[in-house]
Formats: C-alpha cells, sequence, structure tokens
C-alpha cells in the first residue's frame, strides 16, 4: 500500500496541474479523511490547492494538530482568507498541548538549516561572495532559531510572509485575546533583542539560491517586527495597557526600540513607534 500512495504521489508532482477543480477539491478531502499527510503535502507545496479550499484545509489542519502542514500553506498559498490567517495566528500563539508533536518537527527543520549554514560557513571548498554569504546566513538563522519556542518558530512564517499586508494583519491582531496579545508582543519583543544583540544580522535574499538555505527566505526583518509591533501600539494596545504585566513588557520595549533607533535603520518608522509608546507607557 506504501509504495502504491508513493507511486501515486510521483504522479501528482509530474501531471498534477492536469488534475480538474473537482478532482483536486476530492484528493484533498480524502487527503484530511485518510491522513495521508505526506501526500497532502506534495498537493500544498505543488500549489495544487484551489482558492475554493483553502479554508477548509487550514480548518481540517488545526482540528488535526498538523503544525508543519499550516506552516506550508503559509508558505505556498498565496489566496489565504483573514479568517484563515486568524485561525493559524490564534493557532501558533496558544497551541494545545497535541499540536507541539508536530511542532517540533518544524523546530527540527529550522535547526537542520542553522546546522547546514554553519557547515557552509566553514567549509574550505567555499571563498569569496559564497563564503561570505555563508557566514552572514549562519548568522541569521543562528538569531531565527535560537530561544524561540516551537510555536514562535512557526510564527516566523506568518511574519515572513510577503501576502500578509498591513490590512491583514491589523484585522488579524484585533481579533486576539489578551493572552494572546501578550504572546505576540513577548514574540516581538525577543526579536527586537536579537537585532539589538547583532546588528549585523540582515536578510540574505540569494542564501536560497546559491546556497540552498531555503529557510532565510522565512526569517522576519526588523522592518517586519517594526511593522508589527507599530500596528499593535496604534491600534489595538489601548484595551490592553491598564494591565501592569503590558506596563514591564512596553517598557522593555521602548528601551530595545530607542537603543535600534540609534544605529540609524528605520529612522521614521522607529520614531514614530517610540513616541507611542512613550505616551502608552505613561498612561
Amino acid at each position: 500500500m506504501h509504495k502504491v500512495f508513493k507511486i501515486f504521489n510521483r504522479s501528482i508532482e509530474k501531471v498534477g496541474f492536469l488534475m480538474s477543480r473537482q478532482v483536486k477539491g476530492l484528493v484533498l478531502e480524502a487527503c484530511t479523511a485518510l491522513e495521508l499527510w505526506e501526500l497532502l503535502e506534495t498537493l500544498i507545496v505543488c500549489g495544487l490547492v484551489e482558492h475554493s479550499c483553502s479554508s477548509n484545509l487550514v480548518h481540517n489542519l488545526i482540528e488535526n494538530w498538523r503544525s508543519n502542514l499550516i506552516c506550508l500553506c503559509v508558505k505556498h498559498l498565496s489566496d489565504l482568507q483573514t479568517l484563515d490567517v486568524v485561525s493559524i495566528l490564534k493557532y501558533f500563539l496558544s497551541p494545545c498541548r497535541g499540536a507541539y508533536s508536530s511542532m517540533l518537527s518544524v523546530r527540527k527543520e529550522w535547526e537542520s538549516q542553522a546546522l547546514l549554514a554553519m557547515e557552509k560557513a566553514m567549509d574550505k571548498k567555499l571563498s569569496g561572495k559564497k563564503l561570505s554569504l555563508a557566514k552572514e546566513a549562519s548568522v541569521l538563522l543562528m538569531a531565527a532559531h535560537d530561544e524561540f519556542s516551537n510555536s514562535e518558530l512557526c510564527l516566523h512564517y506568518l511574519l515572513a510572509s510577503s501576502n500578509l499586508d498591513e490590512v491583514i494583519l491589523s484585522s488579524c491582531i484585533s481579533k486576539l485575546n489578551g493572552s494572546e496579545m501578550m504572546g505576540l508582543i513577548q514574540y516581538l519583543g525577543k526579536w527586537l533583542k536579537k537585532y539589538e544583540r547583532f546588528p549585523q544580522v540582515g536578510p540574505c535574499p540569494k542564501a536560497p539560491s546559491m546556497l540552498g538555505l531555503k529557510a532565510c527566505e522565512w526569517v522576519p526583518t526588523l522592518e517586519d517586527i517594526v511593522k508589527c509591533l507599530g500596528l499593535v501600539v496604534d491600534e489595538h494596545f489601548s484595551s490592553l495597557v491598564l494591565h501592569p504585566e503590558f506596563h514591564e513588557e512596553l517598557s522593555s520595549i521602548e528601551g530595545l526600540v530607542n537603543s535600534l533607533a540609534l544605529e540609524a535603520r528605520l529612522c521614521c518608522s522607529m520614531a514614530n513607534l517610540i513616541e507611542t509608546l512613550r505616551t502608552e507607557v505613561r498612561r
């Protein structure tokens, strides 16, 4: 039976684009019902999930705690609806106990990429631009992996996604409850600390193609973090600012933002964020 599914899997990789919309929908339903996760992964990665099926797919994956496949949906499905993104964000911020085993596979993928980057950075066969790029990528992936929980590693994909614009992100944040909001703020605070400690960290857009380090595409930039934090503070924090624990996080973040602003990166965005943070902390 396993051989049959393996052959079917290869067939989908090669000629899956020839399947009609109805057939794709039926195959998706069968994969979820029969828990054919490997085949479902192929469908997602090959772009064979129709827009009309994406919401139902996300719901089913969350119900079955398939964190690794949810991350693939974020990476490969460009037409996720706002409600789907909200569900995914809530799932990552408040994972149930059953979700941790599948999140572990996400951590292993990040670990694998970080170790591969370190190996390439020490590879004596590399030189010039490739060696320099490998060293930059190794620091970037180390920063993205170390000290983040399994669920926070999953959050990287959402924050780094080019499909998550400010309108969608703002709408999603507005639907978070208090504990979820605290989790998001703490996650963003971790990133600010990373960028403060490692000012040399920056995007490595050529690393995936030149070195095979695909995870570099999914590391949130400082711009991504500032954008998200700005939306949290500007539009959705006033209802939560009365809680003492939020004051502590805000005070800590204010110091980090001040420090990062001295590096003259994102000066305008940083300045606006600092002023807003100061206003909120004084309330």
